[in-house]
């Protein structure tokens, strides 16, 4: 049964929390006249901070459903709270660590932060197909503007309408997709529509709303072939904004394509991995297929790539076809390796951007993999953690990166879609090359200035946060990998 609005405001405390710290920054942006004053960045991690201790406050039991069946409050929205919070808690240090922020009004940067923020927790509690698209949009425009933030800059520029222009388009097609659903059904209720398909057949309809939908989630993890806006994106956005798009919204869109499959298209016995539209084409066929060629496409063409923003950004495409790898027959195991891969995943790659920024810092906005030559001599610390990030990245073990697709790898291999692997296998070996080349450069290239590199406390106190998990997780990842577990047990309600 559902809730009503009054008595669904308990279990939106972070929403709410975060919407109030908005508020204030921009009630501090007007008043003071200062916006380039640090205070918004401490304002902006207590707000952060105080939405992920509310996040687990009120117990999420077997999940509730929320302001008239408009959101759910589970363990899967809980999971997807803490972890997109934790990234942004990690981006703002990064924010108020970077130069390349330095001159600029950051009032604004916050806002637009949280507001993504905002928008990616209503996005992973989503249960009707219109506060999913209104979510969508608020985790979207936000973005835009982040990636559009240096406004004098050609590439911020290009960023910006690139992602816009893609951005609009993924939209059009996913809301147009919906039409159908609810003509088809005749609800919003994403529970309501896939008992109504259960009843039917995989109508031609059906059919197309299930892959213009597919469109709109693909855009939002930048699964090919609807990656085109990403590395552009990437490399104009400022270094912190393209870390959060590596994570924050990548992991809320695998939220709500998660959550949409499962409860739409996901067959009535959850042990039983089969698709409700299997009779009528070949879904794990087909998304094993987006999955081998996001990975293949990511990998090769970050083979080229001599500046490491672009380079991380194919890199983030390749991850997004190796969690699609479970997502392939929709068992909660797959689902569970998703979840497991993306907590790994935030902290190997948020650390890859933390030291990408320090550099940066260092060479007056240097990029390219030059850049990095002899780091392991001017920065060691920044070096080493660099070099474990971009082996966990690879999935080597003994780092966290190696368990994840352990996970992943396991779950497909159980299934039979043993080719998938091996595709999966052979893109590991491609990334291994072109993560090697940024290590081979950091400690056997000579660098053309031998100053040393400052690496403050702060900065190297997060980089220590971020390599301890990366290790720890490699050896010991079992409450990890339960937590992962129960949020998907709690999925449906």
């Amino acid at each position: 049964m559902s809730l009503g609005n009054l008595a669904s405001v308990g279990y939106f405390l972070p929403e709410l929390t975060v919407t109030a710290t908005i508020l204030l920054l921009i009630l501090m942006h007007v008043v003071t006249k200062s916006p380039r004053s640090n205070a918004f960045g401490f304002l902006s991690l207590v707000g952060v901070g105080a939405a992920i201790l509310l996040s687990g406050i009120v117990p999420a039991g077997a999940g509730k459903s929320i302001f008239e069946g408009m959101a759910a409050y589970d363990g899967f929205a809980v999971f997807f709270k803490v972890l997109t919070a934790l990234a942004t808690l990690v981006v703002i240090f990064m924010t108020m660590d970077s130069r390349e922020m330095d001159g600029r009004s950051q009032a604004e940067y916050y806002i637009f932060l949280l507001s993504t923020l905002l928008g990616m927790f209503l996005l992973s509690s989503a249960t009707d197909i219109v506060m999913l698209y209104l979510s969508l949009e608020l985790v979207s425009i936000p973005s835009y503007l982040l990636a559009g933030y240096f406004k004098g800059r050609e590439r911020s520029t290009e960023a910006a309408m690139k992602y816009v222009v893609f951005g609009a388009t993924a939209s059009g097609v996913m809301i147009y997709g919906f039409s159908f659903l609810f003509g088809l059904t005749g609800t919003t209720q994403i529970a309501e529509i896939g008992r109504s398909l259960a009843a039917g057949k995989a109508t031609l309809p059906m059919l197309l709303a299930s892959v213009m939908v597919a469109v709109g989630f693909g855009y939002k993890i930048a699964a090919v072939p609807f990656h085109m806006w990403s590395p552009d994106v990437y490399e104009g956005a400022p270094t912190p904004a393209t870390a959060f798009f590596s994570v924050g919204p990548k992991a809320a869109g695998f939220a709500v394509l998660v959550r949409f499959y499962y409860t739409v298209f996901a067959a009535p016995d959850p042990g039983s991995a089969l698709w409700r539209l299997t009779s009528a084409v070949d879904w794990p066929l087909l998304f094993a297929a987006l999955s081998a060629v996001t990975m293949t496409v990511g990998n090769l063409v970050a083979v080229k790539q001599d500046n490491v923003k672009r380079l991380l950004a194919y890199s983030s495409i390749a991850h997004a076809g190796y969690m699609l790898m479970g997502f392939v027959l929709l068992s909660p195991a797959g689902l569970k390796a998703i979840l497991f891969y993306l907590v790994v995943y935030l902290f190997m790659n948020l650390g890859a951007f933390y030291v990408v920024i320090l550099v940066s810092n260092a060479t007056n906005g240097g990029e390219d993999i030059s850049d990095f030559a002899g780091l392991g001599s001017r920065a060691p610390f920044a070096a080493v953690s660099l070099a474990v990030f971009l082996f966990a990245l690879t999935g080597i073990p003994p780092f966290s990166g190696f368990i994840g697709k352990v996970y992943l790898f396991a779950e497909v291999i159980n299934r039979g879609v043993y080719w998938l692997v091996v595709v999966a296998g052979l893109n590991s070996v491609v990334a291994l090359y072109y993560y090697a080349r940024i290590v081979r450069s950091m400690f056997l290239d000579e660098p053309t200035d031998t100053a040393a590199i400052a690496v403050p406390g702060v900065p190297r106190a997060m980089l220590l946060l971020m390599v301890a998990p990366t290790l720890i997780l490699g050896v010991y990842w079992e409450p990890v990998a339960r937590i992962a577990s129960d949020s998907i047990r709690m999925i449906a309600f």
